[in-house]
């Protein structure tokens, strides 16, 4: 399969279920960090503002999301339900997304690369 060059050719090589629950994690992000740049980073969908925020894909069966480690920890206490990792977190393909959750993530994560943003400046 040779490697998507924009989200739009990775969501089309899954199934339409699939492709379906993709659109609505990428919506949920571009709702949350309207000014972040759509780009796709290690063969993943991902979106870029001050730095990279956060990656999402399709696995056989669940959808990954990498908001990086920080984003992971600061939301332990709601992610105690899915398999997590340091910086990754797994929904499961037959639940629906959790997507005020990962809106209040991927928030978190702008401000974050906004104040590093803020730090490096001075």
């Amino acid at each position: 399969m040779k490697k998507p060059t924009n989200i739009d050719e990775y969501l089309l090589s899954f199934p339409i279920d699939i492709q379906k629950k993709l659109e609505q994690m990428r919506n949920s992000i571009k709702k949350a960090a309207p000014k972040a740049n759509e780009v796709i980073s290690y063969g993943m969908p991902a979106f870029k503002l001050n730095g990279m925020l956060v990656w999402f894909a399709a696995h056989t069966k669940h959808i990954g999301f990498y908001p990086r480690a920080r984003g992971i920890e600061a939301f332990k206490k709601e992610l105690s339900i899915y398999k997590w990792a340091k910086g990754s977190v797994q929904f499961p393909l037959d639940k629906p997304l959790p997507l005020g959750l990962i809106t209040k993530m991927v928030k978190f994560r702008v401000n974050e690369n906004m104040e590093r943003a803020k730090l490096k400046k001075k």
